[in-house]
């Protein structure tokens, strides 16, 4: 699938990677990704920002998450979504992060950069 195959706005695209739905933004991931939770890691190139995806994906799976979207901004190519994630297994609180990401896209409308703020 490619990105002309459905075509989904700029923050739509970031709307669905903050709230950790990825597999729909893949088709809009430059191949010369890069992905900066800042403090953290670094994901660098599609694939790679796939496979940790896929792998927090997983994650999310074992348990519930709750998103709380407070801003989004968008202006040119650039998105900045901001809000809080509550994890929670088993009725009990794993951890609470409130967190901004910062998107920039290229002229083909593909995901170039992501930074990622998180405190938990």
């Amino acid at each position: 699938m490619t990105s002309e195959s459905y075509v989904l706005t700029q923050k739509q695209i970031a709307e669905s990677f903050s709230h950790g739905n990825f597999e729909p933004t893949y088709p809009f991931l430059a191949k010369t990704i890069k992905w900066n939770i800042v403090g953290d890691k670094t994901f660098e190139g599609r694939e790679a920002v796939i496979e940790e995806c896929k792998q927090t994906s997983n994650y999310f799976n074992t348990i519930t998450t709750n998103f709380t979207t407070l801003n989004v901004i968008s202006e040119q190519n650039c998105v900045a979504v901001n809000g809080t994630a509550e994890f929670i297994r088993n009725g009990e609180q794993l951890s609470f992060v409130s967190a901004c990401d910062v998107y920039i896209f290229n002229d083909k409308n593909e995901l170039q950069r992501i930074d990622s703020y998180c405190i938990k």
